[in-house]
């Protein structure tokens, strides 16, 4: 019976320890951070080559 307690005792401890871990969560931010950083990026290069795009058609129709 004492073995029971222990091991209860154990697993409330782990328990405890896992809720108090932090570096789980940190990960999550990081990651969310970096998605949203990508995003603005890929709107950004999107834009650019959209703008890019219209400039080179009106350079070509104006040296024909």
């Amino acid at each position: 019976m004492d073995r029971f307690f222990k091991l209860i005792a154990f697993a409330t401890a782990q328990t405890k320890s896992l809720a108090r871990d932090e570096s789980g969560a940190t990960s999550i931010e990081y990651a969310l951070i970096a998605s949203g950083i990508s995003i603005v990026i890929l709107v950004a290069v999107n834009t650019l080559g959209t703008t890019l795009n219209g400039m080179y058609s009106s350079i070509n129709v104006a040296l024909k």
